[in-house]
């Protein structure tokens, strides 16, 4: 009888299995759309499309343009190797008060689970 579906990330010891373990559908999914977002391409091994390269983004001036370059990467990305999600919305917002952050909201529906979900990411270098 399986207990997870995946190691979950980061890396935490368990007793029972070695290593805590994502339980549920939505949690595993949660977890692969945020590393596919903080991938840079060119990072994985075999696969050197795979990734938004969300770090290229950080030190871009605000402006429509480049927000909806960086949606349409994350709609690319995920259509090629997620396409079990619809992507409801993107939100990219820079903080005022702290420089180089990059705050990315999406709203999306798993489909087969006919479940909407949210990630909300805050990357600050």
């Amino acid at each position: 009888m399986n207990e997870g579906l995946s190691v979950k990330l980061p890396l935490q010891k368990d007793k029972k299995f070695g290593f805590l373990l994502n339980t549920t559908y939505e949690d595993m999914i949660l977890q692969n759309l945020k590393n596919l977002i903080l991938t840079s391409p060119g990072e994985r091994v075999w696969d050197p499309e795979f990734g938004i390269g969300l770090r290229g983004y950080l030190f871009e001036l605000q402006s429509s343009t480049i927000n909806n370059e960086l949606a349409a990467k994350i709609n690319e990305q995920i259509e090629t190797y997620m396409p079990f999600i619809e992507i409801l919305d993107v939100e990219v917002l820079r903080n005022a008060k702290i420089e180089n952050m990059l705050n990315v909201t999406l709203s999306f529906l798993i489909k087969p689970l006919q479940k909407s979900e949210t990630l909300d990411i805050s990357f600050l270098i």
